[in-house]
């Protein structure tokens, strides 16, 4: 069922950011502002501390069956903090049952073992096989996601991602592996070999999260919103994160510059604070061209409660269209010239130095500091290796061609500027 009005497609929209940003807050008014819209709308806590209660100030209304599952706000307003612990149940237990089994084995007492195996990863996937599960369904219009703070995030988008390469270039190797060497194994060692059920669990899973990666990917359903503060070490944070969500596919379609000070405060206590904010509200705007960036005021209280989400939500939107995508770029593009081709990836704020590429088999492994993005070749670019690689106006460029010496399987590039 449709609400009138609603997008002819649907829309998911991640919010995310450093730590205490104000993320939280400004998903919930979102989400109260296209409720008040007639869009069937689903706020969600993918952030493992989940704060979206609180920012309603609902605690008091909820009960402890209620964990995990869809509260209903307001008329046309969902939210809803995925609990691992109820997922565990759900979807994880053959995978959760044999962490835990292997961790009591190397050492660990059997109530720690079974803590330490909710590993990182399993909250992010469970959040992602409900947004499946919502969008096959079509069960909202819009769904907003408070992701944690940027690093977590990162690891929630990549994870599509991630499973996929290790379903198709692993899964099936290990299975046969395990079948092989179970027998053996355990008649003279006690450590435990996955069973046959842990193997039916991820198939099960990675079966349930089948096109979620093409979801993300998708600029014209799923955009990113950076939220930041007026401050330095925030703003470097939000660059970083910029850069990541590029790297990852995503589209991030707007910043949001959160608690800047109101023009009307006149103290001098606040002085160097306002030149201060005014300096990099000034500078943020060059710094994420064309992204478009919006600012919200510092509020005289917390944003706390139904009726000042909603006035943050005002403050934020205005006669903008909370569903509207406001910048739609791809991720990246090939295109050949002068007989090699070209990989283009946008890549803002970064420098030759912080980019490494290497190139292995069918794939195109571009690392940026800590992280990497597997960017798969179609078939006729695969067979040529990497000949360079610059970067020029926030966009890595990869020159790809046939070598006059043996076809090497791996190779490895650094950008130059």
């Amino acid at each position: 069922m449709r609400a009138a009005g609603a997008p002819s497609i649907m829309r998911l929209i991640l919010y995310s950011g450093k730590g205490g940003v104000g993320k939280t807050s400004i998903s919930a008014a979102t989400g109260l502002e296209l409720a008040r819209r007639g869009h069937r709308t689903l706020v969600m806590s993918v952030d493992p501390a989940h704060s979206l209660t609180d920012a309603f100030d609902l605690e008091k209304r909820l009960m402890d069956h209620e964990a995990g599952k869809l509260v209903s706000v307001s008329k046309n307003l969902w939210i809803q903090e995925v609990d691992v612990q109820e997922e565990i149940a759900r979807h994880w237990e053959s995978v959760y049952a044999y962490v835990s089994a292997l961790l009591n084995v190397s050492g660990l007492e059997q109530t720690l073992a079974e803590e330490l195996a909710i590993f990182p990863g399993m909250e992010e996937v469970s959040s992602l096989l409900y947004v499946n599960q919502y969008v096959r369904e079509r069960t909202f219009d819009v769904i907003l996601l408070d992701c944690a703070p940027t690093g977590e995030s990162l690891r929630f988008v990549s994870i599509p991602t991630t499973l996929e390469w290790y379903m198709t270039k692993l899964f099936k190797l290990e299975r046969r592996v395990a079948k092989m060497v179970r027998p053996m194994i355990s008649t003279f060692a006690s450590v435990p070999i996955p069973q046959e059920d842990y193997f039916e669990n991820l198939q099960a899973l990675h079966r349930k999260l089948a096109g979620i990666d093409r979801l993300m990917a998708d600029p014209k359903v799923t955009t990113v919103r950076l939220v930041t503060n007026p401050e330095k070490v925030v703003i470097k944070e939000t660059q970083r994160a910029f850069t990541y969500f590029c790297l990852f596919g995503l589209t991030v379609d707007a910043v949001i510059m959160n608690r800047i000070l109101p023009t009307e405060i006149h103290d001098t206590f606040f002085d160097t604070w306002k030149n201060t904010q005014e300096r990099w509200v000034q500078n943020i705007e060059e710094f994420f061209a064309p992204v478009p960036v919006w600012r919200v005021p510092l509020f005289e209280d917390e944003v706390l409660g139904i009726e000042r989400l909603k006035r943050l939500g005002r403050e934020l939107y205005g006669p903008r269209d909370p569903v509207r995508v406001y910048f739609q770029e791809a991720p990246y593009r090939f295109r050949k010239a002068d007989g090699n081709y070209q990989l283009h990836l946008r890549l803002p704020f970064v420098s030759s130095d912080d980019i490494h590429l290497f190139k292995k088999q069918d794939e195109l492994i571009i690392r940026v500091g800590g992280l990497k993005r597997h960017v798969s070749l179609p078939p006729r670019i695969a067979r040529c290796e990497p000949l360079s690689a610059r970067v020029r106006d926030g966009e890595l460029i990869v020159i790809m061609g046939r070598t006059n010496g043996q076809r090497e399987t791996k190779s490895e590039i650094t950008a130059a500027t």
